[in-house]
């Protein structure tokens, strides 16, 4: 965990959050699946991977008011942590790995756009679909992305997995019962298209 962590906050020592390829002024997509989720404000909340990402800023103002973020980066949660000022003791930050994340709620809603194409070995993916189950319960909802088919099959020099709407979802397995799907063309700050696959999904049992 600590080579993998440190590669990442060399990531963000080298360039600023709002320069690399992932990116986004307002995670509309992100946003929108979550609010087709309609979980209640107060229910708990985690955005797995959400480093600097500004979701959580989004969330904080739409009254989201039980919001972790778990990133293998401290210096990508310290970026998120200095943005919100005062409004960051409002959140759970979790500097760790998610494939051994032991966790101490479940919550209503898992949150995914960067971490689950970085798992190319079926062990990786077995672990992470582990914490999942220990941090949710029947009624839990994913939103999750990973690059499409067509999608980048690297990112920041680490090799991806890329995955349509079915093989994301078969991934999940007939625990989870996929409620909503889309695809999505990123534009990077450097100017590239990158496609992705959204799915959201719910625990069953």
């Amino acid at each position: 965990m600590s080579d993998r962590g440190s590669r990442w906050d060399e990531v963000y020592r080298n360039k600023s959050a709002d320069t690399v390829s992932w990116f986004q002024a307002r995670p509309t997509l992100s946003l929108t699946l979550i609010e087709h989720a309609g979980v209640p404000k107060g229910a708990p909340v985690i955005d797995v991977g959400g480093g600097a990402s500004s979701l959580v800023d989004h969330l904080l103002r739409e009254d989201y008011a039980d919001l972790t973020v778990m990133d293998l980066s401290d210096s990508a949660l310290a970026t998120s942590r200095e943005r919100l000022g005062d409004s960051a003791r409002q959140v759970d930050w979790i500097t760790g790995d998610v494939l051994a994340f032991a966790p101490l709620k479940r919550y209503a809603l898992w949150h995914d756009r960067a971490v689950f194409h970085f798992l190319v070995d079926a062990d990786s993916r077995r672990r992470y679909l582990d914490a999942l189950r220990r941090a949710s319960q029947a009624g839990t909802q994913i939103v999750m992305a990973t690059f499409a088919e067509d999608g980048p099959d690297r990112c920041s020099g680490l090799p991806v997995a890329r995955y349509g709407v079915r093989e994301l979802h078969a991934m999940f397995g007939a625990d989870y019962e996929l409620l909503e799907s889309t695809r999505e063309t990123h534009r990077t700050p450097g100017g590239t298209d990158q496609h992705f696959s959204w799915v959201r999904l719910q625990r069953v049992r």
